[in-house]
């Protein structure tokens, strides 16, 4: 059986795919629905709870024509039920025509309910090379 430290690493994968193939099912599957649920996305306000959240997903899949994004995990701590993920996403976006690239130092952090590992907290910030 896995341990927690690579069900949290699968839970993270599994948010990078859905973002990647801009899946809102797979997204919605992958996030908590807590109402203490927060992200960040790069340059912009912190969104709290599943339904903004949900939102802001939507407009960016609607408004990207392609997404491939690869990571590279930095840590991964695991406390109980609680765990986070830091890394470096390197992003390739193609929106409304236009190739844009991007790094981001992101933190992933999740819950495990019900023995399942949900996001609860995603927050990226620019890398300024």
């Amino acid at each position: 059986m896995a341990g927690d430290r690579e069900l949290v690493l699968a839970a993270n994968q599994a948010f990078y795919r859905c973002f990647e193939k801009k899946d809102l099912e797979a997204m919605e599957a992958v996030w908590s629905k807590g109402i203490g649920c927060l992200c960040i996305h790069p340059g912009r306000d912190a969104l709290k709870g599943w339904v903004d959240i949900r939102d802001a997903w939507a407009r960016i899949f609607a408004n990207t024509s392609y997404l491939e994004i690869d990571t590279d995990i930095l840590t991964v701590e695991v406390s109980g039920d609680l765990a986070y993920v830091v890394l470096v996403e390197n992003v390739l976006q193609i929106s409304q025509g236009r190739r844009l690239q991007a790094r981001s130092m992101a933190t992933n952090g999740f819950e495990r309910m019900a023995g399942r590992w949900y996001m609860t907290h995603h927050h990226g910030s620019p890398v300024v090379d």
